[in-house]
């Protein structure tokens, strides 16, 4: 189904063309001044330089030529050459007729789709969820599932790290409190014990105690760095235990991205990229790219219009040690290997911003990836306490996750219980829908590079630009289906040409949803589909407000009315989803 907009475009261009002018000029964007037409056609301003008219003639030219057109209601040449544009109801009615009987509200899936890895993740096992991981992850799944919806193949990789000194420091730990375990018996040969020998609330408390004591004590700093050496070079009781770590931890994580409505395709880890390194290493060697710079295995990724200092990215340490950059490398090599994708998305922390820089350089340099492969980063923001500094716990720690979500979820619940009469068990349901799509739009609706406040009592209120207001809306469309329904009513009718003053502002956001779903995908940005079904929502609202739709006694115009309401609640749950944002059948 074409997108409104090209539908538009195709008549002006058609008129320019008409008329003498480059096609180019017949673009069409929708009005800035809604209060004088609903569309607006800028072409004739461009074009007066090359062909040496005045705008205004030009515009007045294709006047008569776009009248004749079955779209618009009105076109009019105002000064200094704009050309306004105000479309037929009929024609506005008929589209949203067709949308409601398309498939995906008539928006098209791409016709060559490209594979699409997206990393989004990248908490470290051991440790819990903060809230340092709630961008990545919402903005992730986000982008993930308006990839999906444009059509494209995407994988997305909670990308875990799982192979660093993190390992080394809990390994150490565990010895010095447990030294008769099995896994440090150098002499074991039997079958490790199938149980870990420790629960997730017990490894979230070894990792941080272990590392703040290597600080103060450099033995046994040095202790666990040769028990990473000794894991990563395959001692068998120390892989033992970190498959007892990844387990634990896996299930911990999953359980926490599931509360935020954020799942994986795979879950891969650093350790996974481990086997390709060797390789990496001898190629990146023999075809000439790396070489030896103080000691350190570099590539140069410098280029001759660069206007800031870009450093080598190294390969090796001096020492022979590898780093992130060797994983990253060799992680892109496995994804080559598995997946052969056309494009990687990589939703990590703006402040990162030179690093991936290196690595999509060196990846492309070297050949690792063929030279048509789109490298995205989708660097975010820090979120922020009223104080605007990184958001922080009541005593300046970094808040778990899980309790971060716990605390917006107790805020909807005790506005739900004051204005509401429901069981606790109905309540605390829908608060933990609301709670999870207030912290959700909260972070969303605003665009992924910037830095945003969080603050509880405007995510959680249930008006202005807000999760809650979104799903009330929703929630407020399906009672008067439902009312409709025990009225007897059916879905037979289609949205009527008859268009009230309050109708027409929902046809003509309706008619963009196609359009908007498009640019979402194109800039990889969630908060585009948050602003357009906060307008959706608002205008629904308004016509709400305006309008006696069930008391309406022409049932003609109801049933219209209610063919409408199916259209914008259907538009509605399906930004929600994209969004990754439930809503509940009643607030």
């Amino acid at each position: 189904m074409k997108k409104w907009m090209d539908l538009l475009r195709e008549e002006t261009v058609a008129a320019f063309v008409e008329a003498g002018y480059d096609a180019k000029y017949g673009m069409v964007n929708v009005s800035n001044r809604p209060d004088l037409c609903q569309f607006q056609c800028n072409g004739a301003l461009a074009a007066a330089k090359e062909y040496h008219k005045a705008p205004l003639a030009i515009a007045e030219e294709i006047v008569p030529i776009l009248s004749k057109s079955p779209y618009f209601e009105k076109v009019e040449a105002v000064r200094p050459g704009f050309l306004n544009l105000t479309c037929k109801n009929e024609m506005l009615a008929a589209y949203v007729n067709e949308m409601a009987a398309a498939a995906q509200f008539g928006a098209e899936k791409a016709e060559n789709p490209r594979t699409i890895i997206i990393d989004y993740g990248g908490p470290n096992v051991a440790k819990p969820l903060h809230v340092g991981h709630l961008r990545s992850a919402v903005i992730g799944e986000a982008v993930k599932r308006i990839c999906r919806f444009a059509g494209h193949n995407v994988i997305g990789d909670v990308h875990l790290g799982d192979w660093g000194l993190q390992m080394g420091l809990i390994i150490t730990e565990l010895k010095k409190r447990q030294p008769d375990l099995p896994y440090f018996d150098a002499d074991f040969t039997g079958e490790y014990p199938a149980e870990a020998p420790f629960t997730i609330g017990e490894l979230e408390e070894i990792y941080p105690y272990a590392n703040a004591f290597s600080k103060t004590h450099p033995e046994y700093l040095e202790e666990a760095h040769q028990a990473t050496y000794e894991l990563q070079n395959g001692n068998r009781g120390y892989l033992a235990l970190w498959q007892h770590i990844i387990n634990v931890s896996v299930s911990d994580l999953k359980r926490n991205y599931e509360n935020l409505n954020v799942t994986f395709d795979l879950w891969k880890k650093e350790s996974d990229a481990q086997p390709y390194i060797p390789d990496l290493v001898q190629y990146l060697k023999d075809e000439g790219y790396a070489h030896i710079s103080e000691g350190a295995l570099v590539v140069d990724v410098k280029e001759e219009t660069d206007t800031k200092e870009i450093p080598p990215c190294m390969i090796l340490k001096s020492d022979g040690a590898t780093l992130y950059n060797t994983t990253d490398l060799a992680t892109i090599v496995e994804r080559e290997k598995l997946f052969d994708p056309d494009t990687y998305i990589y939703v990590v922390d703006k402040r990162q911003g030179l690093y991936f820089e290196q690595i999509f350089r060196c990846a492309k340099k070297c050949k690792l990836v063929p030279a048509e492969t789109e490298m995205i980063f989708l660097g975010f923001g820090t979120m922020n306490g009223k104080d605007g500094k990184p958001f922080k716990t009541r005593d300046g720690g970094v808040m778990r996750l899980e309790n971060l979500i716990a605390e917006i979820k107790g805020a909807v619940y005790d506005k739900i219980m004051e204005n509401r009469q429901m069981t606790e068990e109905e309540a605390d349901e829908i608060a933990r829908k609301v709670g999870v799509a207030a912290l959700k739009y909260g972070d969303l609706s605003n665009q992924a590079s910037k830095d945003y406040i969080f603050d509880i009592e405007r995510f959680t209120s249930f008006d202005g630009n807000t999760g809650p207001y979104i799903l009330y809306t929703i929630v407020r469309i399906k009672s008067i289906l439902k009312k409709y329904e025990e009225m007897g009513g059916s879905y037979d009718a289609k949205v009527s040409s008859e268009v009230n003053e309050s109708e027409l502002p929902l046809l003509l956001k309706l008619v963009g949803f196609n359009e908007m779903t498009q640019t979402a995908y194109e800039e990889k940005a969630p908060h585009k589909v948050c602003q357009y079904v906060y307008e959706l929502a608002n205008a629904f609202n308004s016509f709400y407000h305006e309008t006696k739709i069930l008391a309406e006694e022409d049932e003609a115009k109801r049933a219209g009315y209610i063919a409408l309401l199916k259209v914008v609640l259907g538009v509605l749950e399906t930004c929600c989803d994209l969004l990754g944002i439930e809503a509940p059948e009643k607030m």
